[in-house]
C-alpha cells in the first residue's frame, strides 16, 4: 500500500537503475556511432596509409568500449535491472535490456587483450584482403586471415556454454537460434532438390541473343540508373545516400541515417543493377525501422538473416521479375541507347535471369546461387572443426568448386579472394544469405495472399511492397527473437519448401522443364 503518494523502496530503486540505464544507453549509442563512422570512413574514403596510421585509434576506442561494457558499475547496473526484469512494463525496454544482459555475459569472459587485438586485427585484415585482392594473391592475405582464424579460435573458447558449442557460436551470433544441425539440414535438402534440378537447366541452355551485355556501359551512365532505382524503391534521400566500395556493403546509424554502397563495372552492366537493388533492400529494411525505437538500442534488424532477407526479396523476387522489367527497362534505354538498341524488356529479362555455373558468388544468378554459399558454409566447418589449414584453403576451394560448378578457378580473386567476411572475421554470415533466400520465398508467398505484389509494380514504385514489409516485419526492428519474428511476418514456421517451389517453378518455364 502507498500512503500519501509515496513510492515504495523497490519502486524508488527501479527508477534509480533506470535513470542510469538511460546513460548507459547513450553511452552505448555514441560508442556504435564511432565505430560505424571509422568503418564507413575506412571503406570508402580513406587511404590505405591513413587506415594503417589508425591502428592506435582502434586500440583506444576498442580498449574503451571494453573497460566500459564490463565494468562493476556496468555489471551491477545490468544484472540489477535482469533481476526486476518482470517489473519493467515496456516490452522493448525488457527485450533490449535482456540482449544486453547476454552482450555483456559474454563479453565478460574475455580477456580485454584479445577483445582489442581483434579489432585492430580486423582493420588491417580488411586492408590485407583488399590489397591482396587487387594483385591477384591469396600469399599476401594468408598471414592475416591465419592470425583471423587462430584470435577467433581463442574467442570461442569464452563465448562457449554447455548449449552452445564450436562453430554453433558463430552461426548464433548471426541468426540467433540457428545451428550447424539445422543448416545441415537445409543445405542438404538445397542438395538433394536443387542439385540435380539445376544441372538439368545448365545444360539445357538457350538460344537467347544477350551479345549486347559484352558491350561497355561506361560506369557514369550505370550510376545514373542506380540513383533512378533508388527512387523506384522509395529510398529516402533525406535519411540516406549511396557511394562506392570495392564490395558492395550497407551501413548506417539508425532509421535516419542509411547508408548503401556499390561498385561500378564497365564490362558488367548487371552487376551494379543488382548490387544497387540489394543493397537498397538492406537499406529499406533500415529506414522502415520503427520510429518509436530511435534512441534504443533496438533499433535495425533483429539477425543477418532476416536483413539477407530482404535484400534478397529486392534482388529476385521483385528486381528479377518480369513486371519489374517491363515498368522500368525503358528508362534503362534511355540512358544506354546505343548499347541496348535492338533489345526489348522480354529480353532484358530473360538475360537477368539466365542460368548458369559462374564463379563469383555477387554476380551468381539466383538458381545457382545457393552452391556458392553451401561451398563457403562446409570450408567454415571444416576450418573451425579443425579438418582444414588456412594454407590449404584456396585447394580446397578450387576442390569443391569443380565438385559442384564443374570449373576449374584459375585467379584466387576469382576464389577464396573474392568476398571480404573472412577478413572481418565474420565466421558464420555466409550461411545467412542461403537462409535470408529461403525467407524470402517465404514472405513473398505471405505478401501474396494479401496483394498482387508484381503487379503492384507496374505503379512504377515498390511503394506496396515496403508498406506490407513495414506492417508486418520492419517497424518491429530487433524487439523480439528472430525466428519469432520470421513466424509471425508469415503466419508460420519456416518451411524451405517455399523457395524450392519458387526457383522450380520460374526456371522451369524459363527453360521449359517440366517439374
Amino acid at each position: 500500500m502507498q500512503l500519501n503518494g509515496a513510492m515504495r523502496p523497490s519502486e524508488n530503486k527501479m527508477k534509480e537503475l533506470l535513470k542510469k540505464y538511460g546513460f548507459y544507453r547513450r553511452e552505448m549509442l555514441a560508442n556504435q556511432f564511432l565505430t560505424f563512422l571509422m568503418n564507413w570512413d575506412n571503406e570508402t574514403e580513406a587511404r590505405e596509409t591513413t587506415i594503417e596510421s589508425r591502428e592506435p585509434l582502434d586500440a583506444f576506442f576498442a580498449e574503451k568500449d571494453y573497460s566500459f561494457r564490463t565494468s562493476p558499475e556496468t555489471a551491477e547496473l545490468i544484472d540489477g535491472l535482469a533481476l526486476k526484469i518482470d517489473e519493467i512494463e515496456d516490452p522493448v525496454l525488457k527485450y533490449e535490456i535482456s540482449q544486453q544482459k547476454k552482450g555483456i555475459d559474454r563479453m565478460r569472459k574475455v580477456p580485454q587483450e584479445l577483445y582489442v587485438e581483434l579489432s585492430i586485427h580486423e582493420t588491417k585484415s580488411q586492408a590485407a584482403w583488399g590489397k591482396a585482392k587487387r594483385a591477384d594473391d591469396y600469399s599476401v592475405f594468408e598471414p592475416y586471415l591465419e592470425k583471423m582464424i587462430e584470435l577467433k579460435k581463442r574467442l570461442l573458447g569464452y563465448y562457449e556454454t554447455d548449449e552452445l558449442k564450436g562453430y554453433d557460436v558463430f552461426l548464433d551470433m548471426f541468426a540467433e537460434g540457428m545451428r550447424a544441425s539445422e543448416y545441415d539440414v537445409f543445405f542438404g535438402r538445397l542438395e538433394k532438390e536443387l542439385v540435380p534440378f539445376i544441372k538439368e537447366v545448365v545444360s539445357a541452355g538457350r538460344k537467347d541473343d544477350f551479345s549486347f551485355a559484352d558491350k561497355v556501359f561506361p560506369a557514369e551512365k550505370q550510376k545514373l540508373f542506380a540513383d533512378y532505382i533508388t527512387d523506384v524503391m522509395c529510398f529516402d534521400r533525406k535519411r540516406g545516400l549511396m557511394k562506392e566500395s570495392e564490395h558492395p556493403f550497407t551501413s548506417g546509424f539508425g532509421r535516419n541515417d542509411v547508408r548503401v554502397t556499390n561498385h561500378y563495372y564497365p564490362e558488367a552492366f548487371a552487376s551494379s543493377i543488382f548490387s544497387a537493388i540489394h543493397e537498397l533492400g538492406h537499406g529499406t529494411y533500415e529506414q522502415q525501422s520503427g520510429e518509436n525505437l530511435v534512441g534504443t538500442l533496438c533499433e535495425g534488424c533483429a539477425s543477418l538473416a532476416l536483413h539477407e532477407s530482404q535484400s534478397r526479396f529486392f534482388e529476385n523476387h521483385i528486381g528479377r521479375s518480369s513486371e519489374f522489367w517491363q515498368a522500368h527497362f525503358p528508362k534503362l534505354k534511355e540512358i544506354f541507347p546505343d548499347e541496348l538498341e535492338g533489345v526489348d524488356a522480354e529480353t532484358m529479362y530473360r538475360f537477368v535471369n539466365k542460368a548458369e555455373c559462374s564463379f563469383v558468388r555477387t554476380e551468381a544468378d539466383e538458381l545457382t546461387y545457393p552452391l556458392h554459399i553451401m561451398l563457403r558454409y562446409n570450408i567454415e566447418k571444416e576450418l573451425f572443426e579443425g579438418n582444414l589449414k588456412v594454407s590449404e584453403l584456396p585447394e580446397r576451394w578450387n576442390e569443391l568448386f569443380r565438385e559442384y560448378f564443374g570449373l576449374e578457378v584459375k585467379r584466387d580473386s576469382d576464389g577464396v579472394l573474392q568476398d571480404i567476411h573472412w577478413a572481418c572475421g565474420n565466421f558464420g554470415y555466409f550461411p545467412t544469405y542461403a537462409l535470408g533466400s529461403a525467407y524470402a520465398a517465404q514472405i513473398f508467398d505471405a505478401m501474396n495472399k494479401d496483394f498482387d505484389v508484381l503487379g503492384s509494380l507496374a505503379g512504377g514504385t515498390t511503394e506496396s511492397v515496403n508498406k506490407w514489409l513495414e506492417r508486418k516485419l520492419h517497424r518491429f526492428g530487433s524487439t523480439k527473437a528472430p525466428k519469432e519474428l520470421f513466424g509471425n511476418a508469415v503466419g508460420g514456421d519456416f518451411d524451405a519448401g517455399h523457395y524450392i517451389n519458387y526457383l522450380k517453378d520460374k526456371y522451369g518455364k524459363l527453360y521449359g522443364i517440366k517439374g
